[in-house]
């Protein structure tokens, strides 16, 4: 799967604050996500998430975020294969934190 295929959003496409009924996924590890992460955001590990995939709301839109967007293409690639309206976040949680935004 090529990435031009994975829909992307950057950063400064976002409103803030973020939709209400957006889903925010955070797929990293469990290390980086106690060290800041966004506000709502539901963490399942790119590694756990066929196993957790019930975990994901299939009711709206999903934003997908890694620590720069790798991890993130992949998941929403697996998302959108398993059904998932998902999004990716382009430069994943630095781009994040470089446009100001805040984490908790």
């Amino acid at each position: 799967m090529s990435d031009q295929s994975i829909p992307t959003v950057t950063v400064d496409q976002l409103p803030t604050p973020l939709p209400a009924g957006l889903v925010v996924l955070d797929v990293r590890e469990d290390d980086e996500w106690a060290s800041g992460h966004l506000e709502g955001a539901v963490h399942v590990p790119l590694g756990q998430l066929p196993g957790r995939l019930d975990e994901v709301p299939r009711d709206g839109q999903v934003l997908v975020y890694c620590k720069v967007g790798g991890r993130s293409a992949q998941a929403t690639a697996y998302l959108q294969q398993a059904g998932v309206d998902a999004v990716n976040l382009e430069g994943g949680i630095l781009a994040w934190e470089r446009a100001g935004r805040p984490l908790v």
